[in-house]
């Protein structure tokens, strides 16, 4: 097995693999250095002597700048390389030629999905209840407590019975050590429930904590967001709540949806509780006819073939670590291109980790004015997070760091490749929609919930979420198929990870086999015959980005 890699040929930074003893003489891409610490797996080391100053590479890019002498195979860390990117410019771009993959396997390959009268299609049919503000969560709680179970959507879960026997057992007189005896047993993960509508997947509720209180633009983003799920191919029908005074007025709502979808024709139900004689009143109305409108959407739809083409797939990293850049994230960044290939679209989102790799990006635009707003949206991102003390600098996390990314441009070269080689088609500023197929660059924040959650209001029908140290985002509406860069953690979290990237690490596959499985189980999920973890624990993960202040 390899032990260390480079990953470009102008890398003077190696990965470890595997763990390392200080004291190992190591060969990487002929560079010889004998390592002055112990290198744990997937940390990096200097594969030269570093002055103060200098600049640091990994994936061919600037990822850092040492902060004081870095030894040839000393152990990389904050402490000794601080964050540094390179510059980026939209002039004189080179001309960028793509060598698109073998797309032959997938060529006549189907999934079946809800076909829209709009030309889109769904991988999943749910209705969904949103409030256009906080105001309105409660009444959003008590529609999904009269709707869930009655609907044979809510199932009992473990925890739920298991608490149960807790409370028997208290009843029966047990004492301490009998309850802290208690464990969870096989009989209590059964118990589904009796599902009424077979052809709706599911009602979600989209509780949220914005719609008045902040500026203008942020009542204007959330409605524009909200549009977006509304009109989302795996959308059959929604219920919108208003209380009536607040910032995100229901008109506002209509305009941002006929700017997405023109003549909409699934049915919308509209409520305002303050033109209500009681709540008791509009909670009564808003349950007859949302129930009404999911019958009447559960006997007009089916599932039915349709192309790959018609697939946008959303990619996100989260819980990432020093193996994500070469194992899961290359492995989501194949299925990207063949699915680019096929004339399907992908969004490639989270701005703080596209720092250092905009040239690259810049370059692989089709158009000169995509290349100006992609520069003009990292510039203005960067500038607003500076303005307030911080930086793209700051994104790392701790669990990022301890894991090997130690520097912002490290973890964003790595992102990166979720998106694959593939031309930049078009960029988009939150919260818009994808228009054009191709590799869509998606302005969102780094923060899971909320690109994940961006990038479904943007249409993706399927999302990729790749994870090193183990995460649980789902969303309402897409299924979130989840990707472990390393077996370790696959194995240990089995319960929400879908697929295991871990064998690149240890050579046993290479990315392109990998992502051949990868797109084989994407289309089963696409077609209904298999869910995500993510889906089966019911991870309904919702987060509208607010960026202006609170007023």
């Amino acid at each position: 097995m390899t032990t260390a890699i480079t990953l470009d040929s102008r890398d003077d930074l190696a990965v470890a693999l595997t763990d390392l003893a200080a004291g190992t003489s190591i060969t990487v891409d002929g560079t010889t250095v004998q390592l002055t610490d112990a290198i744990p797996a997937k940390q990096k080391f200097a594969l030269r002597d570093f002055a103060p100053g200098d600049i640091a590479t990994m994936y061919g890019v600037t990822v850092g700048a040492a902060s004081v002498f870095i030894p040839a195979g000393g152990l990389i860390t904050t402490a000794n390389l601080a964050h540094r990117s390179s510059d980026y410019s939209v002039e004189n771009r080179p001309e960028f030629h793509w060598d698109a993959p073998d797309i032959s396997p997938w060529a006549d390959r189907t999934f079946d999905g809800y076909h829209r009268s709009d030309g889109s299609v769904g991988t999943s049919n749910h209705w969904i209840v949103v409030p256009l503000v906080f105001c309105e969560n409660r009444n959003l709680v008590m529609m999904r407590e009269a709707l869930e179970r009655a609907l044979g959507y809510t199932k009992s879960t473990p925890y739920e019975r298991f608490s149960r026997r807790l409370a028997d057992l208290q009843k029966n007189g047990a004492d301490r050590e009998a309850l802290l005896a208690a464990a969870i047993e096989e009989s209590d993960h059964s118990g589904a429930g009796d599902q009424l509508f077979p052809n709706i997947d599911g009602i979600k509720f989209l509780l949220h904590g914005l719609g008045c209180g902040g500026t203008k633009d942020d009542a204007r983003a959330l409605c524009g967001l909200l549009a977006g799920y509304i009109s989302h191919p795996n959308v059959a029908g929604a219920t919108v709540l208003s209380l009536g005074c607040q910032n995100a007025q229901m008109e506002i709502l209509r305009e941002e949806l006929e700017a997405r979808a023109p003549g909409f024709e699934r049915p919308v139900l509209f409520f305002e509780q303050q033109k209500w004689p009681s709540e008791e009143r509009m909670l009564e109305a808003a349950l007859r006819e949302t129930f009404a409108g999911i019958a009447e959407a559960d006997a007009t739809c089916r599932r039915q073939p349709a192309p790959l083409s018609k697939l946008i797939l959303g990619v996100e990293c989260g819980g990432s670590d020093g193996f994500s850049g070469i194992s899961a994230n290359p492995v989501i960044g194949r299925v990207s291109d063949l699915l680019v290939a096929l004339g399907g679209s992908v969004i490639l989102s989270e701005f703080p980790e596209l720092c250092g790799v905009e040239q690259e990006l810049v370059n692989r635009c089709t158009t000169d004015a995509a290349a100006r707003r992609y520069a003009d949206l990292m510039r203005a991102y960067s500038r607003a997070a500076e303005a307030v003390g911080s930086g793209f600098d700051q994104n790392p996390s701790p669990g990022n760091i301890r894991d090997g990314l130690i520097t912002d441009a490290i973890k964003s070269a790595g992102a990166a490749k979720k998106g694959g080689t593939s031309p930049v088609t078009d960029v988009l500023d939150y919260p818009e929609m994808v228009s054009q197929p191709g590799l869509n660059l998606l302005c969102t924040p780094g923060g899971d919930v909320e690109s994940t959650t961006a990038m479904a209001g943007a249409h993706a029908n399927l999302m990729f979420f790749s994870t090193g140290l183990g995460t649980p985002t789902g969303n309402p509406i897409t299924p979130v198929l989840k990707i472990a860069t390393n077996t370790e953690m696959a194995t240990r979290l089995p319960d929400i990870i879908d697929f295991d990237a871990g064998p690149v690490i240890r050579g046993e596959a290479t990315v392109e086999q990998l992502g051949a499985r990868l797109f084989d189980q994407a289309i089963e999920i696409a077609s209904g015959r298999a869910q995500t973890k993510a889906q089966i624990l019911g991870q309904d993960d919702f987060l509208p980005w607010k960026r202006g202040v609170s007023l």
